[in-house]
Order: C-alpha cells, then sequence, then structure tokens
C-alpha cells in the first residue's frame, strides 16, 4: 500500500470520517507500510486479556486501534485548523512541511548540537 504518510508521529490531527469524526488527538504511532495511523483517544476497542499468573488477573481493557491515514487530517499548530500539507525546501537544502492555509512550516527544524566547538 502506501509507504508514504502525510502525517507523523506526534502530530495533532482531526479524524474526517467514521464514528469518530471530529475529534481531536495526537499520533501515537504510525505504520507507513500499512498507511495507518493510531490517535490518543480515538477508535477505543476493548480487549479481552487473558490471566498470567496471580499478579496479572485477567481483565478488559481499552486501548486505540489503528485507522486509515487517509481518514486523518493535519491540525496547523499556528492557525489550529485543519489543513492539506505542501512540500517545500530551506535555504539550507531540508524538505520541511507548510500549511496550505497560512502557510506556517509545520515541522521543527533540527539544531545541531554544538559538540566539535
Amino acid at each position: 500500500m502506501a509507504n508514504k504518510l502525510h502525517v507523523k508521529t506526534d502530530d495533532n490531527v482531526v479524524v474526517t470520517t467514521g464514528k469518530d469524526r471530529g475529534k481531536k488527538g495526537k499520533i501515537l504511532k504510525a505504520f507507513p507500510s500499512e498507511g495507518k495511523v493510531i490517535v490518543a483517544e480515538v477508535n477505543m476497542i476493548k480487549k479481552h486479556q487473558k490471566a498470567k499468573g496471580q499478579n496479572k488477573p485477567a481483565a478488559i481493557i481499552e486501548r486505540e486501534a489503528a485507522i486509515d491515514a487517509s481518514n486523518v487530517m493535519l491540525v496547523c499548530p499556528k492557525c489550529n485548523e485543519p489543513t492539506r500539507v505542501s512540500k517545500d525546501f530551506t535555504k539550507d537544502g531540508t524538505k520541511v512541511r507548510k500549511c496550505k492555509k497560512c502557510g506556517a512550516q509545520i515541522d521543527k527544524t533540527k539544531k545541531t548540537s554544538g559538540k566539535g566547538e
């Protein structure tokens, strides 16, 4: 399937379709090979956990399940609205993501540590 996603881990997104439409959350984990992401507090499922000795009794736990990456939209940190993403190059040649609505840079520029100085 898709090997590249328009969202990354720790991005804030809003769900556009499905039972959780309109919910906002942070991406906990991304699976580019499957084209899926796990968003915090979205698509909650109940998992029946088997007992593992006396220390861990059997329980029903709720956790997030993966949803398709095409069903989420990135929220711009500057204008705080769901937006599409454009790619652009900075002056030093690194590729960054930009908001289509306000033009703000979404990716943080990585600063190099001054170990050699």
